[in-house]
């Protein structure tokens, strides 16, 4: 998608980046925006892990309404017993873009839904940057349950959600995935490389392209990196594009 001069400002501005314009053109978006605002008059039946209580159903067999089933009731790590529920995912079941991030926090954990608070209205300015809405893709974490203390996932709660995510990703058959931030990039490309190494480039899971960045709550923290996240964005949507 070739982005006019415009379009790529208003992207820029929704990150929160600078942008300089000459006041000249300045001026002229201004009275496109007024121009566009005077014209603008949606079962617990299944066993945890490989099984369920009508038979033995791996979790690459599963439909989304029986993994979504088989993820409520999973038991396999400790993480069971302390969440409030599962934050299984959200978005289109078909969608290009599939966006992984770590796992759930105290509010996801109690929404049930991934990147909410400010983290997650941060990410609905990204989606805005490429074009995309919250609903148009699909979101997941590498963990299933919220860590206590919102600590690091272990390297065993991370295996035994891999079975689930890799469903979701067979299903969603996505056509770019989006890695945010250190933990689902390791976890996902299998390396322990920092963020700052693994993004700029083009990696792949499985047979589909990834492209690393970092998370929405580093940035909260460190707003300066936002035009690293720009370039990401931009090389994940040019990809998408080679690959048309």
């Amino acid at each position: 998608m070739t982005l006019t001069e415009h379009q790529r400002r208003a992207y820029l501005e929704a990150l929160s980046i600078d942008v300089w314009v000459p006041r000249s053109d300045a001026q002229h978006d201004a009275e496109l925006e007024t121009a566009q605002i005077v014209e603008q008059g949606a079962g617990q039946d299944a066993a945890p892990g490989g099984g369920s209580a009508a038979g033995t159903t791996p979790v690459d067999a599963l439909d989304w309404h029986a993994l979504r089933d088989r993820v409520a009731a999973c038991t396999l790590c400790d993480l069971h017993a302390s969440r409030t529920q599962t934050v299984f995912g959200v978005g289109s079941p078909s969608a290009d873009w599939m966006l992984i991030g770590e796992a759930p926090g105290a509010e996801e954990d109690r929404r049930g839904e991934p990147f909410v608070g400010r983290a997650g209205k941060l990410l609905d300015e990204m989606l805005r940057a490429i074009g995309q809405r919250r609903d148009d893709v699909f979101i997941a974490n590498i963990l299933k349950c919220r860590p206590p203390g919102n600590r690091d996932p272990k390297p065993a709660e991370a295996r035994s959600c891999r079975a689930y995510l890799e469903r979701q990703v067979a299903l969603v058959e996505p056509r770019i995935v989006l890695a945010l931030g250190r933990i689902a990039a390791q976890n996902l490309l299998g390396s322990d490389a920092p963020v700052g190494r693994l993004r700029g480039r083009q990696h792949a899971l499985g047979d589909v392209p990834l492209v690393v960045t970092y998370h929405p709550a580093y940035l909260l923290r460190s707003p300066s990196q936002k035009r690293k996240v720009w370039d990401d964005l931009c090389l994940a949507r040019r990809i998408l594009t080679e690959r048309a």
